[in-house]
């Protein structure tokens, strides 16, 4: 785990909570997503947020992304993207969010062009995973937050792991360009980059005005954006120096408006 992180980790710890829910005034960026669909934090901002996880717990989260499955899926032939995956559901306010039976995941091909229109069936995130503290507080802290928008719902929430591989060829982030997810939220964390560069993100309206444009550099940045109104995208990322390996982790969970 980087120092960075652990600093942040740090830091947040000994400052006294701002408030005594899970998370500060999400009324604030509540108020942020309804008015410009995208959200950028800081990762220590993040961080504040949550449930303050223990070191330990964010170490072993951190390392997970060491244990990843090769996604055998990708129609250009690539073998740059690791990834796990899990479903959760939450209640109406985007309450108890609890773990569902493994499925597969699906995307049409309106919304994924490359690996669209058919079941794809990663291997599972591992249970230790899905149940450490920091996993739970990034869905839950995205459930309160999407909830309170569209409170009389309930919801479908897909978890990624992702690692991007930078080898002797680009890594692409999000192979299928500008697009949208299909789905009514997306909340998307910075886990590590390790020895890459590149990776800058464009979120754009769909008429193709660029809304925001930006790098996660820093462990815990993380974004939210409304999945109905906007898109995203990703550059390729490359190795910053050709004689090591380099890669790009990220959460990537996805909300849903459950048919009720």
């Amino acid at each position: 785990m980087s120092k960075l992180l652990l600093d942040s980790l740090k830091e947040t710890s000994s400052s006294e909570s701002k408030c005594s829910s899970q998370f500060i005034e999400p009324e604030i960026h509540c108020i942020q997503l309804a008015k410009n669909d995208f959200v950028k934090f800081e990762g220590d901002q993040f961080l504040e947020m949550l449930d303050t996880p223990d070191k330990a717990s964010l170490e072993q989260f951190c390392a997970s992304w060491n244990d990843l499955s090769e996604d055998t899926y990708m129609s250009d032939g690539g073998r740059y993207r690791l990834r796990r995956h899990a479903v959760f559901s939450a209640n109406k306010y985007g309450a108890e969010v609890r773990p569902k039976s493994y499925q597969p995941h699906y995307q049409t091909m309106h919304f994924n062009t490359l690996n669209g229109g058919l079941q794809r069936y990663f291997e599972p995130i591992k249970e230790a995973i899905c149940d450490c503290k920091i996993m739970r507080s990034i869905i839950n802290f995205g459930a309160r937050t999407f909830g309170a928008l569209s409170p009389f719902n309930e919801w479908h929430i897909e978890v990624h792991q992702f690692r991007i591989l930078a080898g002797d060829d680009e890594g692409k982030p999000t192979p299928e360009g500008m697009h949208q997810d299909g789905v009514d939220y997306v909340l998307m964390t910075l886990i590590q980059r390790s020895n890459v560069v590149g990776g800058e993100t464009t979120v754009q309206n769909l008429e193709g005005n660029e809304v925001a444009k930006f790098t996660l550099t820093n462990p815990m940045e993380s974004i939210i954006i409304n999945d109905l109104r906007v898109a995203h995208g990703v550059t390729p990322i490359l190795k910053a120096d050709s004689e090591l390996s380099g890669h790009r982790d990220m959460l990537v969970i996805t909300y849903k408006r459950a048919l009720n």
